[in-house]
């Protein structure tokens, strides 16, 4: 096992969750991560990581199906040792007006990032709970803080993980077990590279800092959350936007 433990994340291969396994990596955990379909990419985010000097497993996974992520986490259990971190970052997003939006883009959306993250937290927390010790990081969006237009979906499903973790927060606290959020507002990734450009730079514009985060940044601040230098800290939102909602 690595020095800091066993880090469970899911979105992986790309963006955010990419950042998230390569930082976790360098802070000295084994990393067993999931992607949902770019092998390739995975495939280089793996082998970056174990630059670091521990393990790491990539496994395909769809973390809308609660059978697949139950096996994957029985795996990188079994492979790389107890969870003792979660980060659960897998997200997709399918926008459009509400009158216009289609169940399916409703139901992927949820079933996807809201659903996934119980279905990645279920099979790891109890075991948490009993050895008293684990950090569960799930990732909202300024979306799930404060509303996106065009983006019901997804900023339901955003606001409901806030709901999750901090409920999380109060059932596992008294185990030893601590519960945070990542909300993060315009972030350079794939995911908003695809806005387009005019939608993006009228939202640049409202940004103080005038220029989009960065993955890494944002998993900066994940490595602070899952470190004892946060160990004080549970049940919290945490906004990372360049003041975007000030």
């Amino acid at each position: 096992m690595g020095g800091q433990g066993v880090a469970l994340v899911s979105g992986g291969s790309r963006g955010i969750g990419a950042a998230c396994v390569l930082r976790l990596a360098k802070d000295g955990f084994d990393v067993g991560f999931c992607y949902r379909a770019d092998e390739s990419a995975a495939t280089l985010v793996a082998k970056q990581a174990a630059e670091h000097g521990g393990r790491v497993l990539a496994t395909r996974v769809d973390v809308a199906d609660a059978g697949q992520a139950r096996e994957w986490a029985a795996e990188v259990k079994q492979e790389l040792g107890p969870v003792t971190a979660v980060v659960a970052s897998a997200g997709i997003t399918r926008d459009g007006m509400l009158a216009r939006m289609s169940d399916a883009d409703w139901t992927d959306v949820l079933r996807t990032n809201l659903d996934g993250v119980f279905h990645v937290c279920r099979p790891v927390v109890f075991d948490m709970m009993k050895r008293k010790r684990g950090v569960v990081v799930t990732l909202s969006s300024v979306a799930g803080v404060y509303g996106n237009a065009m983006q019901v979906n997804y900023s339901a499903a955003k606001s409901g993980i806030i709901g999750f973790t901090r409920a999380l927060a109060k059932e596992a606290g008294p185990f030893g077990v601590r519960a945070n959020v990542v909300a993060p507002g315009l972030i350079d990734t794939e995911m908003v590279a695809g806005m387009p450009a005019t939608a993006r730079e009228k939202l640049l514009g409202g940004i103080p800092l005038r220029r989009l985060g960065r993955a890494d940044e944002v998993a900066e601040l994940v490595s602070f959350l899952v470190s004892d230098r946060a160990a004080y800290l549970t049940g919290s939102v945490v906004e990372v936007h360049g003041g975007l909602t000030v």
